[in-house]
């Protein structure tokens, strides 16, 4: 397609941010790069954006994401909307240990060999796959959030108890695909400021939390059991057990 760029410094320069005001940009200094719709075929130039945070690449035509292995501050980084059919190895995502929010929707991902590898990312805590072959497959969900155990949200729900321990049959409002547990972290792409595009990260991690802060048995028990020890043991254990109970009826 003639129409297809590549990702060169000046396009990394105009569309990106840094948190300095100086008027002179450098690429060593970019902390979010706003690429989406541009019909770039590649991330050249990218693995130079060595402070980078967020990264919005959706709506390109992008195969390859290899270079931005240097970008190992990227605490949000959006690829739906491209062509991505296999995504690297497990030491690209290994260097991940600040990343969040990952969006892989609408590509062509289909081996499970991928979520072999993005089991590397320490803190992964959203991630999508919608409208991949990856999620045709029979048990996709069981397999991603079995395999991937910082997850707490694929795709629009927040993942429930149920899903993690085996044959565990719990009340309707704890059951996986509940309302409670529905979230849309698919906004978007807008133009923000730096600051405004941490906050979004920052309030959808909020947002998880606090659904599973409300609808999750094991949080829920945890945090009944931490309050009763900060209480220092006040009452005895089948109290706490009792009240703990009655806390997931």
């Amino acid at each position: 397609m003639e129409r297809l760029v590549s990702t060169s410094e000046n396009l990394l320069l105009k569309y990106g941010q840094t948190t300095s005001q100086a008027h002179v940009k450098k690429l060593k200094d970019l902390v979010i790069v706003q690429l989406n719709g541009l019909y770039l075929k590649n991330v050249r130039h990218l693995q130079y954006c060595v402070l980078l945070k967020v990264c919005i690449l959706s709506n390109n035509y992008i195969t390859d994401i290899d270079a931005l292995e240097c970008c190992t501050h990227l605490v949000k980084l959006d690829l739906h909307g491209n062509q991505i059919q296999h995504l690297p190895g497990p030491t690209f995502w290994e260097g991940m240990k600040e990343l969040n929010l990952l969006y892989l929707h609408d590509n062509g991902i289909g081996k499970l060999d991928n979520v072999h590898s993005l089991s590397f990312c320490p803190n992964l805590i959203g991630l999508t796959l919608f409208d991949t072959p990856l999620s045709l497959r029979i048990a996709y969900r069981h397999i991603v959030v079995n395999s991937i155990l910082s997850l707490k949200a694929l795709d629009y729900y927040v993942i429930s108890d149920e899903e993690i321990v085996e044959n565990w049959k719990l009340p309707p409002k704890y059951k996986p695909f509940s309302p409670s547990f529905f979230l849309d972290f698919c906004h978007a792409s807008r133009k923000v400021s730096n600051y405004e595009e941490i906050n979004v990260v920052k309030d959808i991690i909020a947002k998880i939390n606090h659904i599973l802060a409300h609808h999750s048995p094991v949080v829920i028990v945890q945090r009944w059991i931490k309050g009763y020890l900060t209480r220092k043991r006040f009452g005895s254990s089948r109290d706490m057990l009792l009240l703990a109970g009655s806390c997931l009826r």
